[in-house]
């Protein structure tokens, strides 16, 4: 992972937003943080004085055999990292906050609502506690067994598309179920969940806007503290479907920004 620290208001430990990037589970890296959108949404961060990782995670690309649980675990481990050396590394284990897009949207959600113990990874990091505050998800998916948040109407088959990257080849029909239950974030949502920010687009073809209708849903039934956006004319990454995206990219960027800023004064005010 890379390290930024606050260009302003830092306090001798900071709250850390740490950052999962998108790439369908088998693309991307750590960098994209330095480009496009999030350059400008993680500087103003950092201008308010939050620090932010920026995370690597194992990649399910062919023959790796890597899958999505082992992307959570890597980001799960980072955190857990942070936590673990958040003396040196000045920062408040009781401060994380999590932002990511697409694929970094699905894992920011489960890094948010699954507990610190849970998907243990590196023995060494077994039973570090942190606190996550809240998280925001950018075109994230929130559920893989309930396949009617997938809009493949006229490709059946093409509905269980992310099937290679949840369960390996053979997986009895129980397996893959508890698989796909084990990393859909809707499944951890409670009363004692933390904020959660979702941002769709009503045009996504790759992760449809059902998605944060979905969780809404299900989170009201709980009482969990979830608040969904959604953007017009947008498909996947912002991209304009049939006309100009409202709101805009800035409107987005400043909406997420407010969010992480806004639960972290909560947080800090109840202290």
């Amino acid at each position: 992972m890379d390290l930024y620290y606050p260009t302003g208001n830092r306090a001798a430990q900071c709250p850390v937003v740490i950052y999962t990037h998108g790439g369908g589970w088998a693309a991307g890296s750590r960098r994209g943080i330095t480009k496009a959108s999030f350059e400008r949404l993680f500087l103003k961060l950092l201008e308010k004085g939050f620090c932010v990782a920026s995370v690597d995670y194992r990649l399910c690309k062919k023959g790796r055999g890597v899958h999505m649980r082992d992307c959570v675990v890597d980001c799960k481990d980072a955190a857990r990292y942070l936590a673990k050396n958040a003396g040196s590394l000045g920062l408040h284990p009781d401060r994380f906050f999590v932002m990511g897009d697409s694929a970094g949207g699905h894992i920011a959600q489960m890094l948010l609502l699954s507990s610190p113990e849970s998907l243990p990874g590196d023995p060494a990091l077994a039973g570090t506690r942190y606190k996550m505050v809240a998280g925001v998800s950018w075109y994230g998916p929130c559920d893989f067994e309930n396949m009617n948040l997938f809009n493949y109407d006229d490709r059946p088959d093409f509905r269980d598309r992310f099937a290679a990257r949840i369960v390996k080849a053979g997986s009895t029909a129980k397996e893959k179920l508890a698989r796909y239950r084990e990393v859909s974030p809707v499944n951890y949502l409670s009363k004692d969940s933390p904020p959660l920010l979702m941002i769709q687009g009503d045009r996504d073809t790759t992760i449809p806007v059902k998605h944060a209708y979905y969780m809404k849903e299900k989170a009201e039934a709980v009482g969990a503290p979830v608040e969904i956006m959604i953007v017009k004319n947008a498909g996947h990454n912002w991209r304009k479907a049939g006309g100009d995206i409202v709101p805009s990219r800035e409107v987005i960027i400043d909406r997420t920004v407010r969010f992480l800023v806004e639960h972290f004064r909560q947080q800090s005010q109840t202290r």
